[in-house]
């Protein structure tokens, strides 16, 4: 699992879609400020590790940075350990954590049951009911 920088810069990436590294170091900049130096070296690690891919921007010399493939497996990863430590394994109890202090607003419920309906339904498109 990446260190919390690198997993901070990944969620930046996966919330925006592309991005360049001084993009990337405004977005963090309230929660964990960072040197553009560090940015970049961060960058760097996570597309070594295949985690990004990066591309030239259209403009200058940067580049445009977004998650690879590989790193929705990552996030998932990090849920499923955070699931296992500290709700010992009940995916229920997380998602009724996340929704009981403020509780779930319209637009949350409908996608909640567009997600159990899809749960439902089977590869041949019957139902599980």
């Amino acid at each position: 699992m990446p260190p919390e920088a690198e997993l901070e810069v990944l969620a930046c990436l996966r919330a925006a879609g592309e991005l360049d590294a001084r993009s990337i170091g405004t977005a963090l900049a309230r929660t964990r400020p960072l040197a553009h130096s560090s940015v970049v070296t961060l960058l760097r690690r996570l597309e070594t590790k295949g985690l990004v891919t990066r591309r030239a921007a259209p403009v200058g010399k940067a580049f445009l940075y977004r998650p690879a493939g590989k790193a929705a497996a990552t996030f998932a990863g990090v849920l499923d350990r955070l699931v296992a430590r500290v709700f010992g394994g009940d995916r229920l109890s997380v998602v009724s954590t996340l929704f009981r202090g403020e509780g779930a607003s319209a637009r949350e419920i409908a996608a909640l049951r567009e997600l159990v309906d899809s749960l439902h339904e089977l590869p041949d498109g019957t139902n599980r009911r």
